[in-house]
């Protein structure tokens, strides 16, 4: 069975600004028009939204970030509107407040409805329970990890057969060195401060400035080095605040109070991933609590980046200790001290070819293309079953 020919999905998702969840979406409104239906978005937007019609898709624009009970009782009127008025197909929701307005809108259209689990959501009451569960009362749950679908069957105890293991996929060709100019990683250069001459090895940690990244782990490991007499690394905070500024002044001040101003960089939000990538000799995903996936430890890979990553959730399964790069235990900073030193001893020579390992493995493991085509066809079995 293919998607029908008049085929309309609607994906839900708070906003458009950045994200792996934002990501998916964009992905998959283009994978819908590329086989011939409609793609739509309801969202408050972002700065996501060009990319998003420059592939096809379409914004709705709707403050679907909102929890509060109002919003999300008048989101779902609006819903059912859309739905009826675009006849749309399928409706796939990314979040969970604004799951509870697609849940809704949904069954009283009579519309089929998938959700994807993209982070681990805790539990510490029944009702919190029952909060997240609203993402595994649809026809389908999509997990972005065999990680992340164990943690769906443990917590919910809900039928294997609904729920399907798709791991988010990397866009290979905007991830792929030969495909970036020296010109765009010159302009990060500059951007970024970093003088052609700077033989530093260059540590890239790309995520939102949130305490959950695991800064604070790596300001305190490189106070670590820096106690051993080293001054041969420049690590690099490459992400948005997202409106948290009072974490963004505590992380400088944790520099400043150690003395790395010169050593540690917050330079914010990129828009040039691939060439962020490329600069960096080395990758970093130090997360306190596990990732579901992962893509910032992918995605280096693409580029032929090893990486180092805390060994917990989905970066068990994306990194590959002693081969594409190492493992370090969450929030111990004399590990992570000791990692970043085994790195950067290795060199370039040592570094390029355990990155051309992490290239080969993430080149044939993490398509974007295969997680496109994994997703559509987990909406045709939907459509199929309601047949």
């Amino acid at each position: 069975m293919a998607l029908p020919s008049d085929f309309t999905l609607l994906q839900v998702v708070p906003e458009l600004e950045t994200g792996g969840a934002e990501l998916s979406a964009l992905e998959i409104a283009r994978a819908v028009t590329t086989a011939g239906g409609r793609a739509l978005v309801a969202s408050r937007g972002g700065r996501m939204v060009s990319r998003l019609e420059a592939d096809g898709g379409r914004l709705v624009t709707l403050p679907a970030h909102s929890k509060n009970p109002l919003v999300i009782l008048g989101n779902a009127a609006r819903l059912v509107d859309l739905i009826r008025r675009e006849k749309v197909s399928l409706v796939h929701a990314r979040s969970r407040a604004p799951a509870f307005s697609a849940l809704w809108a949904a069954q009283a259209t009579g519309t089929p409805f998938v959700a994807t689990y993209h982070g681990i959501y805790k539990a510490k009451s029944g009702l919190k329970r029952w909060y997240n569960a609203v993402m595994t009362r649809g026809d389908l749950v999509i997990a972005n990890s065999d990680y992340t679908r164990a943690h769906v069957l443990a917590e919910h105890r809900i039928d294997p057969a609904k729920v399907v293991a798709i791991p988010r996929g990397v866009d290979l060709d905007r991830f792929d060195p030969a495909h970036i100019a020296p010109e765009r990683v010159d302009a990060l250069n500059q951007a970024w401060g970093i003088a052609p001459d700077d033989r530093r090895t260059k540590i890239l940690l790309a995520g939102r400035l949130t305490r959950i990244k695991g800064h604070l782990t790596i300001v305190e490991a490189a106070q670590r080095l820096r106690a051993q007499g080293r001054d041969d690394f420049l690590i690099l905070f490459a992400g948005d605040d997202q409106g948290r500024t009072d974490y963004r002044q505590e992380l400088a001040g944790a520099i400043a109070a150690a003395g790395l101003q010169e050593a540690i960089r917050i330079v914010g939000h990129c828009d040039d991933m691939p060439a962020a990538f490329l600069l960096c000799d080395l990758a970093i995903l130090p997360t306190t609590v596990p990732e579901s996936f992962g893509r910032a430890a992918v995605e280096p890979q693409a580029m032929g980046r090893p990486v180092i990553a805390a060994a917990h959730g989905g970066t068990l399964e994306t990194v590959v200790a002693g081969e594409t790069g190492w493992l370090a235990p969450p929030g111990d900073a004399g590990a992570w001290a000791d990692a970043l030193a085994e790195a950067i001893d290795l060199g370039p020579a040592g570094r390029d070819r355990m990155g051309a390992a992490a290239q080969v493995r993430a080149r044939s493991l993490y398509r974007v293309e295969a997680m496109c085509e994994a997703t559509l066809t987990a909406y045709e079995r939907v459509l199929e079953a309601r047949a």
